[in-house]
């Protein structure tokens, strides 16, 4: 039996209609026990898993929540600010509070400033 090369196949494939080249899987699966769909998803799965995860966030005071105070109090602590300075930087929302945070501070930051009723985000 004459072996068949990588480039006489493509060929082939190239020249085959989609009725025929469904046919060509159909056997694949029959005779190898093989689904080619699912080698193809399951090439694409590394793919998606290599993305990586970012480290640092900036910090996004989007409104007071109408919680202005609290608020105030909240970044004021957080940030190590003077009153006036938080509550300058809480009246001029949306603004960026912190920038380049390790995720874990972000989230913690985050997590204190929803407990005021701010809206926040991580970017």
């Amino acid at each position: 039996m004459a072996k068949i090369t990588k480039a006489d196949f493509v060929a082939a494939l190239k020249e085959m209609n989609i009725k025929e080249v469904m046919e060509l899987v159909n056997g694949l699966k029959e005779e190898f026990g093989i689904d080619p769909t699912a080698v193809a998803v399951a090439a694409a799965a590394p793919a998606a898993e290599a993305k990586e995860e970012k480290s640092t966030f900036n910090i996004t005071l989007k409104s007071d929540g109408g919680n202005k105070l609290n608020v105030i109090k909240a970044v004021k602590d957080l940030l190590g600010l003077g009153l006036m300075d938080a509550k300058k930087l809480v009246e001029s929302a949306p603004v960026v509070l912190k920038e380049n945070v390790k995720k874990e501070e972000a989230e913690a930051i985050k997590a204190k400033l929803l407990e005021v009723k701010a809206e926040v985000t991580l970017d």
